[in-house]
Parts: C-alpha cells; sequence; structure tokens
C-alpha cells in the first residue's frame, strides 16, 4: 500500500482505498498511547493501523479537578441529584462538551481532520463545519450500560434522562462507528435509529497474555478472578459469597484474586482464598496458565479482555449471560454462561464446570482455536481503515 498516493477519503471507500492517512486517537480515560489507558484498546489499535502506514497521534482530553467540581455543583442546582460517581459527571453534557471543545482544540494544533474516539464521553464533536471527519470506536452505548449499571438506582430521573440525551448528541454526525460487539452494533441501530451502514461490528484483539500450550491439568480445581479495579462491579462480591458455598461442598478448591489493594477490604482472611495485588504481566501470565477456570461474573462489563486472555490461556471462562460474553462464547460453545446474578447459580455453575476436567480440556482447546482466529488488533485496524 503507497500511503504517499492522493486518498480520497471523502468517497466510498473500496477495499484497498483507506478511509485516512493520518488520525487522532482520542481517549478520556488516559493517554492513547499507554496500554494501561481503557484496558490498552487505544493503545493496540493504534500501533495495529501504524503498522498499516497510517500515521496515529494522540489526543487525551481531561478536566480538572475545580472544572469536576463545577460541573457536578451547576448539576445538582439542575436537579440530576449529588453525583454518586465520577461517571456521573463525565456523561453529563457540559462535561462531554468542554472535552469535546479539547479534542478539536489538539486536533486543530496537530493539523488532523481525522480523530478515532474510543468513547462518547468527548463527543459530540463540535469541529463538524471544519470539514473535521470523527470515528468511534466502542464497547458499549448508554442504553445497554443502563440495563445492568451498578449505580442506575441511585440516579435521579432527571439524570438518566439527561444520560439519554446527551448519548443521542453524541452519536449524532459521526462519520462511521465501529463496535466491540455485534450486540453493540444492534443497540445503536435499534435503539438509537443510526443507520445500519454507518456502524460496523470489528471486533477487538487480546492483551499482552501470550496464547499457551504448554501442559496442564484440569482435575486440579484452581479458580481465577482478575480485577485490577471496580472488584464489585466486575462481580467480586458476588464470587464471595457462592465461593462460599463451594467450599462447603468441596474443600479442595482454591480461589486466587487479582485486585488492586483497595480490594484487600471485601475478602478480608477467608479459606483458600489467594489475593494477589500489584502483579506484573509475566506473574498475571503464569496464573491465567495455571489456573483451569477463570469466574468472572462481571456485573456490568461491556466486553471483558479478561475473558480473551483466559481463552488464549487454555483456561476455560464463566461469566453471567449479559452484554458481550455471549458472543465471546459462541452462545456458550467456548464457555460457561450463568443466567441469573445469584450466588447460589453461580455456585451450582461452578461446581458443575469443575467435576469433568475432560469437559474444561475440550472447551479449553476449542476457547483457544476460537479466539486466536476470530480475535486480532491487526483485523480490527484492517476494518476501521478500508471497510
Amino acid at each position: 500500500m503507497n500511503v504517499a498516493a492522493p486518498l480520497m477519503a471523502d468517497r466510498p471507500q473500496a477495499f484497498h482505498v483507506p478511509r485516512f492517512e493520518r488520525v487522532a486517537v482520542s481517549c478520556v480515560f488516559g493517554d492513547p498511547r499507554d496500554p494501561r489507558s481503557w484496558s490498552g484498546a487505544p493503545a493496540n489499535v493504534s500501533k495495529a493501523m501504524e503498522r498499516l502506514g497510517v500515521v496515529v497521534e494522540a489526543i487525551y482530553p481531561r478536566l480538572g479537578k475545580l472544572a469536576k467540581l463545577g460541573i457536578a455543583a451547576r448539576d445538582m442546582l439542575a436537579g440530576h441529584g449529588r453525583p454518586v460517581s465520577g461517571e456521573q459527571i463525565l456523561r453529563s453534557r457540559r462535561a462531554r462538551r468542554r472535552m469535546a471543545d479539547e479534542v478539536t482544540r489538539q486536533a486543530e494544533h496537530l493539523g488532523i481532520r481525522h480523530v478515532l474516539h474510543t468513547g462518547t464521553l468527548d463527543l459530540p464533536a463540535s469541529d463538524l463545519i471544519r470539514g473535521t471527519k470523527h470515528y468511534l470506536y466502542c464497547d458499549h452505548s448508554w442504553a445497554l450500560a443502563r440495563r445492568y449499571h451498578v449505580h442506575a438506582d441511585r440516579y435521579t430521573a432527571r439524570a438518566l434522562h439527561a444520560f439519554e440525551d446527551t448519548e443521542r448528541e453524541a452519536l449524532a454526525g459521526l462519520a462511521h462507528i465501529f463496535t466491540f460487539g455485534a450486540y453493540v452494533r444492534d443497540n445503536l441501530i435499534a435503539h438509537y435509529g443510526l443507520p445500519a451502514d454507518r456502524v460496523t461490528a470489528v471486533g477487538s484483539g487480546m492483551g499482552a497474555i501470550e496464547p499457551w500450550f504448554g501442559p496442564k491439568d484440569y482435575s486440579r480445581p484452581a479458580l481465577l478472578f482478575v480485577a485490577k479495579h471496580l472488584f464489585q462491579a466486575k462481580g467480586g462480591m458476588l464470587l464471595l459469597d457462592a465461593f462460599a458455598e463451594v467450599r462447603r461442598q468441596r474443600d479442595d478448591v482454591a480461589l486466587t484474586i487479582v485486585g488492586d489493594e483497595r480490594s484487600r477490604e471485601f475478602i478480608g482472611s477467608r479459606h483458600g482464598i489467594d489475593f494477589r495485588p500489584r502483579l506484573p504481566w509475566s506473574e498475571l501470565q503464569r496464573l491465567y496458565r495455571e489456573s483451569t477456570l477463570l469466574v468472572q461474573p462481571m456485573l456490568n462489563d461491556p466486553w471483558g479482555q479478561v475473558y480473551l486472555e483466559a481463552m488464549a490461556s487454555r483456561t476455560p471462562v464463566m461469566g453471567l449471560a449479559r452484554n458481550g460474553l455471549p458472543e465471546l462464547v459462541d452462545g456458550g460453545r467456548h464457555g460457561f454462561l450463568v443466567d441469573r446474578a445469584d450466588p447460589a447459580a453461580l455456585a451450582a455453575a461452578i461446581l458443575s464446570a469443575i467435576s469433568d476436567p475432560a469437559r474444561l480440556e475440550r472447551m479449553a482447546m476449542a476457547a483457544q482455536r476460537h479466539v486466536l482466529g476470530a480475535y486480532s488488533w491487526d483485523r480490527v485496524a484492517e476494518q476501521i481503515v478500508f471497510s
């Protein structure tokens, strides 16, 4: 591909004609080049686009503490209630427009005419009139996030209505939207009325965990749970309650929990649980390889890179039958789906899974083949740049 040749970015794209030769990737959760930002998705997709010959710049819009306090105060006066999380501030119209203006400022400074957003919190775009094209790569929508949101019952009706309105504003005017999952694409079309030809499901790639092809003993019930943050939202409390029941029936089952120091207060001292904070990648990779079942009953995670990392390590996965997991495990062929966020249901599913080591091994082998063949950052970048 000769990226120095003139590009017809404003015309319908043939497969061999890229959308852009230069693009800025924007992320409100950290520097897009930092692999710690948004589970590494912005950094990974940026590197993959660069391998295609695209010049990639980084935009990191952010709000200072004083700005956040001011926005929170004004929203309280407007009847949105006291913010129950930082997300409530970021989802507000004022915060989005402040960050959208910052994206515009940085894009103009870089001389960029194409911006790929990794989420809607720095939208709607404020420079469309100048001819700048904006794209979105997202793993959920507000309509999907609200279904199982851990704070949904604490938001005021006015705040919930405002979140819906601002999401619709954010999606308007985008040149194209790329989604992690097909279920997100379907929601954007059905709920938000977006044209089907402007939304493409491109999937995701995997993190730094390398596939494991070595020996593995599935007769040893070693469970794993990974939550670098948001222990409760990722199903940590649900798992602790379920594990207590599992241990009452089988005292040979072990659980390793990887989390930050704030998670320690929830775990305390419980038999059969090993808490591991601040692990380097090499140690986390070893845990993936040694575990025989990842139990990650995430209450409202839209996709879950942790599932892909486990499956690449030939570790079967278990989680709730909601959001992206049914798609990732192909409806249950490559992982265990639990219908209810209920400790008894989760405990029963765990006990059933570990009772059949041969089934675990078969599922692990099939799951690894599935993810290695279907999830690649290079494939994501190709679809963003050329589709």
